[in-house]
């Protein structure tokens, strides 16, 4: 199984759809910024073969080479956006829901009006160059998981009564409904109406502050006083997302876990972070675990597109669980990686090799069932 993340180049092209003027390009290369560009003619040809299909009606949404993969997708007949990644191990599924969030960013940023009704392509472009800081933030490698799985990234805190209680109190001073504490990008507790936040709006907020240089002027409040004693306890959540003391099984490397109706997900990998693989190699494993599952045996998770009849025929077949083993397939190596859904909840696991495989289905279970009253 490739591992998304690994060294390769990423374009993402943004397009009127009308005309085909380029909007803006932004490119990174082994999950970092990069200035190259593509040549006017290749926009030109990709954006060309595009078009030719929607005129013969036929819709045009990817295509692979021998060491590429390219996905469009048109926004309100207005915005064209491509991508293409040479990473190995690219999916379609991430790609797709890249571009899904790329353009939640220009509408968070600049507005849907700007966007379906391009009356000066030039003052767009300038307008748009506020967008490029998050939308690179989705193209390099990020501890989050939240632009891939469309849930918005949690932390559980050791103590959450208190800041909702604290979080709730700020806004109803502030006279706001929606307010949120975030730690490293992930939410520590938010107000009841700012979880009715619809997608992308509630993953992109999070990842928009993120964003942000350290100096720049923020709008945003501060939820808490600087040296509370439980912010103090909050902050080493970031990377961990889980409280200190979890019980979790020592063979553990890494866990993501969803909660596919209310749109939340934990994802950490630092349970056992002395051991190997790196970190970045288990947050690369994980994702692409959870596209190999998304895309080939779970269902369709809420609010995807409608089933076709003869694949809601199958559902009595789908399967509930699978694991799959990383690597060699010697005896006792190989990093194991298993999958569980019971009902709206969703968990993979990234294990070490010394798990059996025969054991993964009940380690899982129980590390399920741990699990689920977090949410």
């Amino acid at each position: 199984m490739g591992e998304e993340g690994t060294e390769g180049t990423v374009h993402l092209l943004c397009l009127a759809a009308s005309s085909g003027v380029p909007l803006f390009c932004r490119s990174s290369r082994g999950g970092a910024p990069a200035r190259q560009q593509l040549p006017f003619s290749v926009i030109g040809s990709l954006n060309g073969v595009h078009m030719f299909g929607q005129n013969l009606e036929v819709q045009l949404s990817s295509a692979r080479t021998e060491d590429t993969t390219v996905v469009w997708k048109s926004f309100h007949d207005s915005i064209t956006l491509i991508v293409l990644s040479s990473e190995e191990g690219a999916s379609e599924l991430r790609l797709e829901r890249l571009l899904q969030m790329v353009f939640g960013a220009m509408v968070l940023l600049v507005g849907l009006e700007e966007l379906t009704n391009i009356s000066n392509v030039e003052r767009l472009k300038k307008e748009l160059r506020a967008c490029y800081r998050l939308i690179d933030s989705f193209l390099g490698d990020s501890e989050l998981i939240g632009d891939l799985t469309q849930c918005v990234d949690c932390v559980v805190p050791p103590e959450g009564s208190l800041f909702q209680e604290a979080l709730s109190g700020f806004a109803e001073a502030a006279g706001t409904a929606f307010a949120s504490l975030l730690v490293s990008g992930r939410v520590v507790t938010a107000t009841e109406s700012w979880w009715r936040l619809g997608t992308p709006e509630a993953v992109l907020l999070p990842w928009l502050v993120g964003s942000l240089p350290p100096q720049a002027a923020r709008d945003y409040p501060v939820y808490l006083p600087h040296g509370s004693p439980t912010l103090g306890a909050c902050l080493p959540l970031g990377p961990r997302a889980l409280p200190a003391g979890f019980p979790l099984h020592t063979d553990i490397l890494g866990l993501l876990l969803l909660h596919l109706e209310l749109k939340r997900c934990l994802f950490t990998v630092e349970p056992s972070g002395d051991k190997d693989p790196s970190p970045e190699q288990r947050r690369c494993l994980l994702r692409s675990f959870y596209t190999l599952v998304t895309t080939m045996h779970f269902p369709p998770e809420p609010g995807q597109q409608e089933e076709k009849v003869e694949d809601t025929a199958q559902r009595a077949q789908v399967p509930r669980a699978c694991y799959l083993v990383s690597g060699t397939e010697e005896p006792g190596t190989g990093w194991r990686l298993v999958a569980l859904q019971l009902g709206p909840r969703r968990l993979l696991l990234l294990l070490s090799a010394q798990s059996p495989c025969h054991g993964l289905r009940s380690l899982a279970a129980r590390t399920l069932q741990a699990l689920t009253p977090l949410f």
